[in-house]
């Protein structure tokens, strides 16, 4: 397959040779040259015809686009591995290279995870203007059914008013509920700060769609490709244009 143009680090990241911010670092160091001319950061390449070399050995051309969906399990760091001896997502992941995450989940947070080596797509997928939906299902101690009619009419958090989508309630037992919603944004920490704002104490809490992609049956751990029907709507979500983020300090409703 004819890989497309592309900027100089990216096409350094998926040939393996380093990260992106590391590569934009070999790049300003003067060590990479592109057709014998050291390369600019951001310089657009194509991989295909350019002989691009680091410290004068050749560069191959990057490798196919990876993509993995995680059913990320909990006490689990969504991170490269950080010397804590804490399990990350890249312990349970067939690694490749220039591999990243696609939306933080924390440590305590499980469900779906996508990870590509594709930053550019990842950073379509997770930036606020794109309006991706992320749906989770956070068991919780607490009146679950009057924070589900406060938070349609919307919550003020610190960096901002929230106002979820899709809320569903469901009674397991005395005192403890299923509370579901949707979010677009993925603010830091966003549902579990949403709950406490309600008055709501989280036991557990699960993504169960990223974007197109939804959890299913894919067990705690489990790891898959994307289906084509998946992977199209990715590719549609990446190709348009960015809508136009609304104001994040507006009052809630009365």
């Amino acid at each position: 397959m004819t890989a497309e143009p592309m900027r100089i680090q990216r096409a350094l990241a998926r040939a393996g040779i380093a990260s992106r911010r590391a590569a934009e670092e070999l790049v300003a160091a003067g060590r990479v040259t592109v057709n014998g001319v050291p390369a600019r950061t951001g310089q657009i390449v194509d991989p295909a015809r350019d002989d691009i070399r680091l410290d004068g050995s050749s560069v191959a051309a990057p490798r196919g686009v990876v993509w993995r969906v995680l059913n990320k399990p909990i006490a689990t760091l969504t991170s490269r591995p950080d010397g804590s001896g804490r399990r990350t997502v890249f312990d349970i992941v067939p690694d490749a290279p220039g591999l990243t995450y696609v939306g933080r989940l924390d440590y305590m947070t499980e469900g779906v995870l996508l990870l590509t080596t594709d930053g550019d797509a990842a950073h379509a997928l997770t930036h606020p203007s794109r309006q991706v939906e992320r749906r989770y299902v956070a068991t919780v101690r607490g009146d679950a059914p009057a924070a589900a009619r406060q938070a349609a009419i919307g919550v003020a958090l610190e960096d901002g008013v929230v106002r979820p989508g899709g809320l569903e309630v469901r009674n397991i037992r005395r005192g403890l509920w299923d509370f579901t919603l949707t979010i677009r944004e993925g603010r830091t920490h966003e549902v579990r700060r949403l709950c406490e704002a309600l008055g709501l104490e989280v036991e557990r809490l699960l993504r169960i769609q990223f974007g197109p992609v939804q959890l299913g049956d894919l067990p705690s751990g489990g790891v898959r490709a994307l289906t084509a029907r998946e992977r199209s709507a990715i590719d549609a979500i990446v190709r348009q244009p960015p809508q136009r983020a609304g104001r994040r300090r507006e009052r809630p409703r009365s």
